[in-house]
């Protein structure tokens, strides 16, 4: 019985603390630093960028506001053309994920 409760803690323990970098289908163990697609339109090119980060630290605290309506008012941007996000992660402890809107 012992065992099988050390097993269950320690699997949650896992899943606590893989952070933000689980929900990237692509992510290091040691080290990840890959951008990736979200969305895009087919219609013209895009004359604008801009970006938002959230950040997660340890997998116990996040902070910040990604969303793609941040990164659109950050760039001044009406018209979204194309939504990417960019995760960087040291070990798992400090990870920042950014949305990356471009558009007019």
């Amino acid at each position: 019985m012992k065992k099988l409760l050390l097993s269950i803690s320690l699997g949650g323990a896992m899943v606590l603390l893989t952070g933000c970098g689980a929900m990237n289908p692509l992510s290091g163990a040691l080290y990840t630093d890959a951008t990736g697609p979200v969305t895009a339109t087919s219609s013209g090119s895009a004359t604008k960028e801009g970006t938002a980060t959230c950040k997660n630290i340890l997998g116990l605290i996040a902070l910040g506001d990604c969303s793609i309506d941040a990164a659109a008012k950050q760039g001044n941007i009406a018209q979204v053309k194309s939504v990417d996000t960019k995760v960087w992660s040291i070990l798992g402890l400090y990870t920042t994920s950014t949305t990356i809107v471009k558009g007019n």
